[in-house]
């Protein structure tokens, strides 16, 4: 007896089974324990490694009550742990290794902390193997990875001064609030190319007064002007969007976000809104920043300095080496075109790239030549002042 198929029903479930794919990510979550999975990344054509597998680093007495069986699930919703998102890509992922090194390298609990990682969807490396990589490295790091689709903000992206700040994975933040598990209330934010050398706790501990949804550091002597392009300040009505407030720079590197209030606000739909006012007229030339600046700036809990050292990769067009800001720093930030390990391979560095060293876990380093500018220089507090970068 011949059977034959039931073609509808089959077309009926499989969009049944559509409707039920989260629009914006999936979760990869890997469980703590020991795999190879530097070979099989290699083995797949992707050469991001190996990395060298990073020290342990385990929480001090004055810590929260936390099992040493490494064996235990750790939930991504547990709100007694300090919640860290940064997105994970093939061309950032040293800096992100390192990024994540540092901050456990300096945390008093580094077993609380919870990385949210995300990863774009059709990552040239998958967001399967860049797990691997990460769990490789860190083997018992609290992590889950999350898979951005890109065609969730393709359309809304315009060119840029860049063409970095063009890939859909730098406008992940705009979508937290709908990527993370909806049990995570609040989230640091930290892009890829920093390294923390203070503890994060001190970070997570910002609270964020009154109705403010996400806390900065907030530069408010830079021009805010230049944001913004001559179209948007002549236009009748754009300006008057910053009617009632004093606007001020910051940073989205850096940004502590309540991600409750950010739900209930509706801010990525604010977001995307500006975004598709761009499409029509162009308002702004630098990425992912300007919508932050539109709907947040003024409304900002600002934090202090020391927790964005930004603007250590130069400019967006040469990448020129930069100095420190005067005072203490807890938190610096290679923003701008000039990445740390690149220069450092390229045998050009700048002298703050010498900082970011000691947190690269990538194995086949090239041997560098020290660059004679930073000697004599024992702590960050001696480095020049420069507040070209804004």
């Amino acid at each position: 007896m011949r059977l034959r198929f039931p073609m509808k029903s089959a077309v009926l479930a499989f969009v049944v089974f559509l409707l039920f794919i989260p629009q914006f990510s999936v979760g990869i979550r890997m469980i703590p324990g020991r795999i190879s999975a530097v070979s099989a990344a290699v083995g797949n054509g992707f050469d991001f490694g190996p990395f060298v597998e990073a020290p342990e680093y385990r929480n001090g007495k004055e810590c929260a009550s936390q099992s040493s069986n490494r064996e235990n699930f750790v939930s991504s919703c547990d709100a007694s742990l300090v919640h860290v998102a940064m997105t994970l890509d093939s061309e950032y992922l040293r800096g992100s290794i390192a990024a994540v090194h540092s901050m456990l390298r300096h945390a008093s609990c580094p077993e609380s902390i919870f990385f949210h990682l995300i990863a774009a969807e059709f990552d040239p490396a998958s967001p399967r193997v860049l797990s691997q990589l990460v769990r490789s490295t860190f083997p018992s790091l609290n992590f889950k990875v999350y898979i951005f689709r890109e065609d969730t903000v393709i359309n809304l992206i315009s060119s840029s001064i860049r063409q970095a700040l063009e890939n859909p994975l730098n406008y992940a933040r705009n979508y937290l609030g709908d990527i993370l598990d909806r049990c995570v209330d609040r989230v640091i934010y930290l892009d890829s190319d920093i390294i923390v050398v203070d503890d994060i706790t001190k970070l997570w501990n910002t609270t964020l007064t009154g109705s403010r949804v996400i806390g900065a550091p907030e530069y408010c002597h830079a021009n805010f002007t230049k944001y913004f392009t001559s179209g948007f300040w002549s236009d009748p009505a754009l300006p008057g969007f910053f009617s009632g407030r004093k606007p001020c720079y910051f940073n989205t590197g850096v940004m502590v976000m309540d991600l409750v209030r950010w739900r209930e606000g509706n801010y990525r739909e604010k977001l995307e809104t500006w975004m598709q006012i761009q499409k029509k007229k162009r308002i702004y030339d630098l990425g992912s920043l300007p919508p932050f600046l539109l709907v947040f700036a003024g409304n900002v809990e600002a934090i202090d300095h020391r927790w964005n050292q930004h603007g250590l990769g130069g400019d967006n067009v040469r990448g020129s080496c930069r100095s420190l800001h005067k005072g203490p720093v807890s938190l610096l930030h290679w923003s701008g075109k000039g990445k740390p390990w690149v220069r450092l391979d390229e045998k050009r560095p700048c002298p703050l790239d010498h900082l970011w060293e000691p947190y690269d876990l990538y194995e086949h380093k090239i041997e560098r030549a020290k660059d004679q500018a930073l000697l004599g220089f024992s702590s960050l507090s001696e480095l020049t002042e420069d507040s070209s970068f804004l």
